[in-house]
């Protein structure tokens, strides 16, 4: 299938020097972008910042607050 797409002369520069530094099409690397964001998109996930972080020494467990909290005053739910 072929498709025209269109993008700013700034962006097909920085396409062509990676093509040109990769060895790769365009083209192979546009087909490669698309790909993975489709892969992506339907697969919700977490930024690798939150995925990585480890903790805070000092900060309390973030159920530790639970029994502070005002029940809703209405069921979101009904």
């Amino acid at each position: 299938m072929h498709f025209n797409v269109y993008i700013d002369d700034k962006t097909g520069q920085q396409l062509t020097d990676v093509a040109q530094q990769s060895g790769q099409t365009r083209n192979a690397l546009i087909r490669r972008a698309v790909q993975d964001w489709l892969a992506r998109r339907n697969k919700p996930q977490w930024p690798d910042e939150v995925i990585d972080f480890k903790s805070i020494n000092d900060m309390p467990p973030f159920e530790a607050g639970r029994d502070e909290l005002k029940p809703p005053l209405a069921d979101p739910l009904a």
